[in-house]
């Protein structure tokens, strides 16, 4: 079984750029697709669905909020829109597809970086603020969900690196959201306490594996990278991890696709 996870920054301009030609080569089963910034209707409308796939996505209430959806060869048992949460939920940060021995799901955190303490809405919220809560909700999530039987992979944006070597030096010398010590504090609850599996770094524990040059940090960009996204496991599928990688040569937004093979039979 073949996951990608990618963050677009706008399905349609990936389009463009030949995502669907990239993808095609690559013979995923699922395919976890973050921030396509469009009304989930219009996916299947404009046709922006790659030949051989299934494709379930949701927006959010605005378009500026990013959405997520999953591509799939195969026909899933069930689609979970949404965890339960109010706010994430209206933005359309969570979908969810069940396998007949695996669930996988799309996350996209909200992003704080470089709007820290830029208000939203009119509740004296800053981003900061409202990814915090983001983060404590979907946390919450976490720890129900790891505490099933089922096994899941969660294809996730998380907007936050968690060790030193998941960040460039940059990120090292700047108070920018991404690189907090609260929201590498989140993620060291969610691997060492509630026992969540970093994919990728099962397998690599290199430094510089980069998966994102925020567009923000142009200026710096060649130094700029961070590692936010993420294939997280349940520990009962840890050791069914095969390979994996971050395809460094394919851009078709700030961020490069991770992709991770397990040892998983997908179908029914």
């Amino acid at each position: 079984m073949r996951v990608v996870s990618i963050s677009v920054n706008g399905l349609e301009q990936a389009v463009e750029k030949g995502f669907f030609d990239w993808l095609l080569k690559q013979g995923a089963d699922v395919v976890c697709v973050q921030d396509h910034r469009m009304r989930a209707y219009e996916i299947e409308d404009r046709n922006l669905i790659p030949e051989g796939y299934e494709a379930y996505f949701i927006d959010g209430e605005r378009n500026e909020d990013g959405g997520v959806g999953i591509y799939t060869r195969h026909f899933p048992k069930a689609i979970m829109y949404g965890f339960a949460n109010e706010q994430a939920d209206r933005e359309g940060r969570f979908i969810q597809a069940d396998f007949d021995k695996v669930s996988v799901a799309c996350v996209l955190a909200p992003s704080a970086l470089g709007k820290e303490d830029e208000p939203i809405g009119e509740d004296d919220l800053t981003a900061l603020d409202h990814k915090d809560a983001f983060m404590d909700a979907f946390g919450l999530h976490m720890q129900k969900t790891l505490r099933k039987r089922r096994q899941f992979i969660f294809c996730a944006n998380l907007q936050t690196a968690h060790h030193v070597t998941d960040a460039s030096s940059r990120y090292h010398q700047l108070d920018v959201s991404g690189f907090l010590p609260h929201e590498r504090a989140w993620l060291d609850r969610l691997f060492d306490e509630m026992g969540c599996i970093d994919a990728f770094r099962e397998i690599n524990k290199q430094s510089n594996q980069f998966t994102c040059w925020p567009e923000w940090a142009e200026g710096w960009r060649r130094n700029a990278g961070i590692r936010i996204d993420y294939q997280l496991l349940t520990p009962g599928i840890r050791k069914t991890i095969l390979d994996g990688w971050i395809d460094n040569d394919t851009r078709f937004s700030d961020h490069a696709p991770v992709i991770m093979d397990y040892d998983i039979e997908i179908g029914f």
